[in-house]
């Protein structure tokens, strides 16, 4: 062999060298490289998992306020239901014992208005008049309008207590 090819060989066996070290080195850095990567994906997983069951509880949560809520509108919606069918009922007993002539309406009569020109007497009589106080019987027609003011007034109040409630409710 020539020095030339001596000193060829030498450097392809420095090369070849090299080149096996650069190896072993590219493969540990891989090696590390993947195991950080591997670290960091097991973190990442371990924080996704730990938001999504941060988000299904905060989901349950809200589940059970919302049906927690609609538990008390509906007892607050039966409780008002029948106060409305109560209120009606008194309401077409009144109206029937008006009709039969069971109970009268009566007004209170100014006993100083001397242009009423009513002949009441202020005496109480056989009629039953309270405390002598001077009094007019209402035509049973008129007091049926009297009552069925009245009735759509008691309703009206018990629909607005009933959404009144309701608001409460829904609202925190």
């Amino acid at each position: 062999m020539t020095p030339g090819q001596i000193l060829v060989a030498i450097l392809l066996a420095m090369a070849v060298t090299a080149g096996g070290t650069w190896q072993v080195q590219d493969w540990r850095m891989g090696k590390k490289l993947s195991e950080e990567l591997a670290e960091q994906g097991a973190e990442h997983q371990k924080a996704l998992d730990a938001i999504t069951s941060e988000a299904w509880r905060q989901q349950n949560a809200e589940q059970d306020k919302r049906l927690a809520t609609e538990q008390r509108a509906s007892a607050a919606d039966q409780q008002h239901s029948l106060e409305l069918s109560n209120e009606q009922r008194k309401q077409a007993a009144l109206r029937d014992r008006l009709a039969t002539a069971d109970v009268r309406l009566s007004v209170l009569l100014d006993a100083t208005d001397s242009a009423s020109g009513c002949s009441v007497p202020a005496t109480p009589g056989a009629l039953g008049v309270v405390h002598a106080a001077r009094r007019a019987q209402l035509d049973p027609a008129h007091a049926q309008r009297i009552i069925a003011i009245t009735d759509a007034g008691d309703q009206g109040l018990i629909e607005l207590r009933a959404c009144q409630a309701y608001v409460r409710a829904v609202a925190p």
